[in-house]
């Protein structure tokens, strides 16, 4: 492959199956990263990676569960153990369940928590010596869901809130290591997770913009690259200005 913004880079990419997450790993390769495709569907992921293959990339396809703190920890290491490296994580592995917040069920709160939040703690904090190493970066997830009340998203719309507070905390924390950390807030991306709870036709959202995996794929490229060497602690909007009005 030709050389691009990331050749020689080490990337782990999580929930790099579908969506957001396959749209930044097909990016990624094309800008000359090695990239470790983490995700809890192997079939797809090994897909992705075939992929990756196919156009003369390197790629190596992990399953994880992101509810589970072990396994967030030993893909890490299978992470580090099959690309020799590790300059860049992106946390972009998620769920969204919407509902009334009275009849969230216990279990849905905890899973949401888990995925889209703790997750991130086990991988990071696995990862930090390495990326110490490498002088690299973290890109996480977080969402619009993180500037705004969201009406029947109580559970994600406050594990997106987290994961703001969380970057701008180890942006702070790990600038003496450094490495940095930044967040990329999407609005409405027509992915899998997304589609299955678009509005109906009528609905008031139903006719906003919406964006594409690619739209998000290229931001992380920028924060992961070094471009960005500048750039520590920002959360990225990339929702097509929906936010500043205040859609």
């Amino acid at each position: 492959m030709p050389e691009g913004r990331l050749t020689g880079k080490a990337i782990l990419v999580t929930g790099a199956a579908s969506g957001i997450g396959r749209a930044t790993a097909l990016r990624l390769a094309q800008e000359g990263a090695s990239v470790a495709l983490a995700d809890r569907n192997l079939l797809s992921a090994n897909e992705v990676a075939a992929e990756i293959g196919a156009m003369g990339g390197t790629a190596a396809a992990l399953e994880f569960d992101a509810a589970d703190a072990a396994s967030c920890r030993r893909m890490v290491d299978q992470a580090v153990a099959a690309l020799g490296r590790l300059d860049v994580v992106a946390n972009i592995a998620g769920v969204l369940q919407r509902g009334p917040f009275a009849e969230i069920p216990a279990e849905t709160w905890d899973a949401t928590i888990a995925v889209n939040l703790t997750a991130m703690f086990h991988i990071i904090q696995q990862a930090l010596p390495h990326l110490t190493a490498t002088r690299g970066n973290i890109v996480n997830m977080a969402s619009s869901a993180a500037s705004r009340g969201v009406p029947l998203s109580a559970a994600y719309s406050a594990s997106k809130h987290a994961v703001v507070g969380l970057t701008k905390s180890l942006a702070a924390e790990f600038k003496d290591r450094h490495v940095r950390v930044n967040a990329i807030s999407p609005g409405p991306i027509a992915t899998p997770l997304i589609m299955a709870i678009k509005p109906p036709p009528g609905h008031p959202q139903a006719d906003i913009d919406w964006g594409q995996p690619e739209d998000i794929a290229a931001a992380i490229v920028y924060l992961a690259s070094d471009e960005a060497r500048f750039v520590n602690g920002t959360i990225l909007s990339v929702d097509g200005g929906q936010t500043a009005a205040g859609r």
